[in-house]
């Protein structure tokens, strides 16, 4: 079996969506982490190396720009693409300003998806991507 050609930890809350787009990615051969905690998406990018975060605006507890946040803290060179329902130009413009590189609204047809993941993880691998310090998050805990 073909090693995967990237690593993706996905935090969605809703089960379908994250069982679709898994299988959608690991089409394209990723490995798809998929959690619908926030705490175990935090524990997992603290645990293991990824290639791209892909994160839903509404996860219960936290805001997905609040969890993006929290992923600057401790990794500030892995992407973050959002794909959300969230479609409001605010919604947008507040996820960007969190850190992440990319904001699809739900639905996209599976192929745009993939596309856009794949070119953040190859954008990403050829720039070796630094996120500038004017979009780093203060410290905080997450407890």
């Amino acid at each position: 079996m073909k090693s995967p050609d990237a690593r993706i930890l996905y935090a969605e809350d809703d089960a379908d969506t994250r069982e679709l787009v898994t299988l959608v990615l690991e089409l394209q051969n990723c490995q798809v982490i998929a959690t619908g905690s926030h705490d175990e998406a935090l524990r997992l990018a603290q645990a293991e190396q990824f290639d791209l975060y892909l994160l839903d605006n509404w996860i219960p507890g936290i805001s997905g720009v609040r969890l993006c946040q929290l992923l600057r803290e401790v990794d500030q060179h892995t992407p973050v693409l959002f794909y959300s329902g969230a479609a409001y130009e605010n919604d947008k413009a507040r996820a960007l300003a969190s850190g992440a590189q990319g904001y699809l609204v739900k639905p996209v047809d599976g192929d745009e998806l993939a596309a856009e993941v794949l070119r953040l993880i190859s954008e990403s691998r050829q720039s070796g991507l630094q996120i500038p310090k004017s979009k780093r998050s203060h410290a905080v805990s997450w407890k």
